[in-house]
This record gives C-alpha cells, structure tokens and sequence, in this order.
C-alpha cells in the first residue's frame, strides 16, 4: 500500500470510520463490543482491511454532525450521503448504494403525484439536513419545508400539526403508513439518496484509493453480500460510475 495513500487515510496507523448511526438501514445493530454493525461499518472494515490498518469507529447521531466534524482530525473518512453542500469540504466516492426518497400524504389528501407537491400552501415535514432535506432545500419553489431533529419527530410532527405532506426514505415511510391508516405513499421518488464514502478534500490520493474501492466492492458483489447479510429492505448497490 502506497505511503502516501495511508499517511491520508490513515495517519495514526488506525483507519478512523465517521459513521452516521442516524440512517436505520446503513447501521443495524450493535456488535457485542458496542461497535456499530451494518452495511456502512462493514465497508469501513473492509476499506482498513485492503489498507492494512485496524479500524476505529467514530459515530455520529446525525449526519450533519459527521459532516460537519470533517477538517477537526476526528474521522479519516466519512460514510454519508453524497450532497453538493456537503462536497464543498468532502472529497466523495460515487454512491456504492443508494436509497429511494419520497412523500407520504396523509388520509383524505388530494395530492396525488410527486408534481403536485411544489404548491403554495403545502407543508412538507422533514427531517432536518438528511441529504434529502438538502435535496428539497435546492429543489423545492413553492412548498414550505417545516424541519425537524429526527426521523420520528418529522412524523410526529407531520401528523400533530396536519402538514400536508412527509418526506422520507422509502423503507421508513412504509412503517409510518402503517401507522397512520389511510394514508399512501406517493409513486415514484423525488430522489435517491447517494450513500457514499467521503475525506476531505486535499487527500487526492486517498479518494483515488476509496472511488477505485468502491466501483470494486459494487462489481465483486461485496456490496451486495453486506445488504443481504444484515437484511436490509430498501437498499439498492448503486449503479457503476460513469467511466468506472
């Protein structure tokens, strides 16, 4: 393994893993150590495996809070959601799995398609600085995104106060549905989520090493194999990169 590739990713000789213990299908559990289990820590290991190293991780509640940690030598690399705000500082893989995102109107709605969501006077509940929060937050016109701290206070939210409509992962809003009788999950998505692995920018060699990764652990099947062994629902490995 190149020097040069390690002094980046891994310069205290342990492969330091920001993970995002907020998104339920990326980190399932707990390892009898306490260590995060899931798709995103088993890529982390896997990552520090191909480096040699051991790895450390290094969780966050939230994704914003791992986003936002990035240049403070808390975490070598990041295991997040691709967003153009958070690439202004993070130096990103291509997605290796991607999540669908979309609405959930409540019983009695006249909203029928995503199209029908961007209207004066709907209020979408949504979880704030999820990367799907960022989508909306550069996308939507019209609507009002109402915020909130937590997947379950966007919900709580969206049904005490009567909003219009809930935005979330697909996988997620299934459960919310039936919770809340006669309510419907619109078609389609307004986006996917891009589960990708990120450092900071600067570390040229080091995200040469993780995109080359990546695009290998989606052709091998790795990405596949971590999906099927913690059983998760709503999870798709993302397509090849363009080129790669």
């Amino acid at each position: 393994m190149s020097p040069e590739i390690l002094s980046q990713l891994a310069p205290t000789g342990v492969l330091r893993a920001g993970i995002n213990l907020g998104n339920f299908l990326l980190v399932t559990g707990r390892s009898a150590a306490g260590d995060p289990e899931g798709v995103s820590p088993g890529m982390a290991r896997a990552i520090a495996d191909r480096l040699g190293v051991p790895v450390r991780y290094v969780p966050y509640p939230k994704p914003g809070e791992l986003a936002d940690a990035v240049g403070s030598n808390a975490w070598d690399i990041g295991l997040i959601g691709a967003e153009p705000q958070r690439a202004e500082k993070i130096a990103f893989t291509a997605a290796y799995a991607e999540i669908e995102a979309t609405y959930l109107v409540p019983a009695g709605s006249a909203i029928a398609t995503l199209a029908e969501v961007d209207r004066a006077g709907v209020r979408i509940a949504v979880t704030a600085r999820s990367a799907y929060d960022l989508w909306l937050e550069r996308n939507i016109r019209n609507a009002t995104l109402v915020r909130s701290n937590s997947i379950d206070g966007a919900f709580e939210q969206f049904v005490a106060e009567g909003l219009e409509v809930l935005a979330g992962l697909r996988p997620r809003l299934l459960t919310d549905a039936e919770a809340l009788p006669g309510s419907r999950i619109l078609d389609g998505s307004f986006t996917a989520v891009q589960q990708a692995i990120g450092t900071a920018r600067g570390n040229e060699a080091g995200v040469a090493f993780l995109r080359d990764f990546v695009e290998e652990a989606k052709a091998s099947g790795l990405v596949a194999s971590l999906i099927e062994r913690h059983k998760v629902h709503g999870l798709s490995v993302a397509p090849a990169a363009q080129g790669g």
